[in-house]
């Protein structure tokens, strides 16, 4: 498994803030203002898909150009395999109890600058394709090892972009319908200490996960 190291977190992080800087005279110079509200399937490669939630706020710099900001929530509950072979693999098999141990509620909650280029194919509808980079937070909530049945906490963090194409169709001046395909990436990660008393050992784990994947979606936008 990869670990990104606190230094290329940091790295990271100062890329994301030069991009705000950037972007900054941009959407301030912008004059068409918009919002969108979009529902959808995401299938990230650390887990078993589900539903995704996002909201996208957006400015105009001219007719076919929108920059804006994004953010979006995932939940999955769900048990950890590549953790419960780790476990196997350290302390033992250990039958159902490793699956118990590796047990994870995750929160994806992904930040975004975001670019969309819109390409008019008719009156009512246009095709556009849309990119975005931002950083990524997972609020992690597990069982503690050595007693399953006491929750832990933790946050990790990752630099994320994502890429995609859409069609919309105009419902008016002001609102439009939509739906999009786009492939996101990211790989927050942290380090997962455990102690088992009866071997008296103890293991360092590097978790990663890859919430890689391609989201579905559809919205609605509105326009002020």
């Amino acid at each position: 498994m990869t670990f990104n190291t606190p230094k290329q977190i940091e790295i990271d992080m100062k890329k994301f803030v030069i991009l705000f800087i950037i972007l900054i005279p941009i959407m301030l110079s912008a004059q068409r203002n918009s919002a969108s509200i979009k529902i959808g399937h995401f299938n990230p490669s650390a887990t078993d898909g589900g539903f995704i939630l996002g909201y996208e706020g957006g400015r105009f710099v001219d007719k076919n150009l929108r920059v804006g900001w994004s953010i979006d929530w995932f939940n999955k509950n769900y048990v950890d395999k590549t953790l419960v072979e780790e476990f196997d693999s350290y302390f033992g098999p250990a039958g159902q109890l490793n699956q118990l141990r590796a047990e994870t509620n995750l929160h994806s909650v992904p930040l975004m600058f975001t670019m969309s280029g819109l390409f008019p194919m008719s009156p009512r509808v246009s095709a556009y394709v849309t990119g975005g980079v931002g950083a990524e937070m997972l609020l992690i909530f597990y069982n503690n090892f050595e007693n399953p049945t006491t929750d832990e906490f933790q946050a990790a963090f990752d630099f994320s972009w994502r890429a995609g194409m859409g069609i919309l169709y105009e419902l008016g001046y002001r609102s439009d319908i939509f739906g999009e395909i786009v492939y996101h990436a990211s790989e927050p990660s942290w380090t997962y200490e455990v102690n088992d008393d009866n071997l008296r050992r103890r293991g360092t784990f590097e978790r990663v996960f890859d919430m890689s994947g391609v989201m579905a979606r559809v919205g609605v936008r509105f326009y002020w």
